[in-house]
């Protein structure tokens, strides 16, 4: 019997999309089914276009979930949010006999306490993409974000003496943006800042790099360092050395993105731009690590166990 998945409700990032098309191609019926379509990111099967005051809005939603129920048995729920409020939609999901999962991408858990994350106990498994994340869900299955690695041809970093950094914040102060500038202004770098543009522009000016600084506060890397390391760009940003650990231990894998903060970036950079060699090294190695850990066919295989287990 073909396992029957409904992602939902939004699509942070491109994952849930990304997630969807893998395990289609793994024989599940999967569907993402968003609110409205981000702008970055509009992929989705059906976006409920939601409109008018909350009533109006609630109504739609619940619609929605009739419609949808009989035709699911596992909800794949993302960012922490729910098709139809939470104190409705686990007790229906029970009644009509669903499974479901809550897949946390970062920002909706991070520095959260436990009691602001005991929704998630509600649902059938909990899920994280890092060995960082599991700090506020302890429980949780760590599944690492996937990418489909077919689109990314690794243009390798060119040899050019004065290097392209680029850098491409969603928020310039939680990404510290500022200091990535003040950084690449004592060094012979252009700096490219990639903000507000389509996915697919801001994938070829990613390609175009031969540096990428991701970010300087959180301690972990996010999808943009993904898309990088697949590209076979070297990344710096800055990592937890604790996470490093666990994660090379969990993995199998050391990952290659060359560590900083606001305070060591220039140094951490200056070998990079010096040395066009390193970058192409260290790029090569960050293309291996994507395809050993986040190839999102693997991704997929990974997922799917987790639903035979519910």
């Amino acid at each position: 019997m073909t396992l029957r998945v409904t992602h939902c409700p939004v699509n942070i990032a491109g994952i849930p999309w990304e997630n969807v098309q893998a395990l289609r191609r793994k024989g599940v019926a999967a569907r993402l089914v968003v609110f409205e379509r981000g702008k970055l990111h509009p992929e989705a099967d059906v976006s409920l276009d939601r409109a008018g005051p909350l009533p109006l809005r609630l109504v739609q939603q619940f619609a929605a979930f009739a419609k949808l129920a009989p035709q699911t048995d596992i909800f794949h729920f993302y960012f922490g949010l729910t098709l139809i409020p939470k104190s409705v939609q686990f007790p229906l999901l029970r009644l009509l006999g669903k499974k479901s999962v809550f897949h946390y991408l970062g920002s909706d858990i991070r520095g959260k306490t436990p009691a602001e994350l005991a929704f998630g106990k509600r649902a059938d498994a909990e899920i994280v993409g890092s060995y960082d994340a599991t700090r506020w869900v302890p429980e949780a299955h760590v599944i690492p974000p996937g990418l489909d690695l077919r689109p990314f041809t690794p243009p390798p970093p060119s040899d050019n003496p004065r290097p392209l950094v680029v850098h491409a914040p969603s928020n310039r102060e939680k990404k510290g943006t500022r200091y990535v500038i003040e950084a690449c202004e004592q060094l012979p770098v252009d700096l490219d800042i990639v903000e507000g543009v389509p996915h697919d522009v801001a994938r070829e000016r990613y390609a175009r790099a031969d540096i990428v600084v991701d970010q300087l506060n959180a301690g972990w890397h996010g999808v943009f360092a993904l898309e990088s390391m697949a590209l076979g760009k070297p990344v710096v940003t800055y990592l937890k050395p604790d996470v490093v650990e666990r994660s090379a231990e969990g993995f199998g894998v050391r990952l290659p993105v060359v560590p900083a903060t606001k305070e060591t970036l220039v140094d951490a950079l200056r070998p990079l731009v010096e040395q066009p060699a390193l970058r192409r090294e260290i790029g090569a190695a960050s293309r291996a690590y994507v395809e050993q850990v986040h190839d999102v066919d693997r991704i997929a295989d990974r997922l799917v166990d987790l639903y035979r287990q519910l």
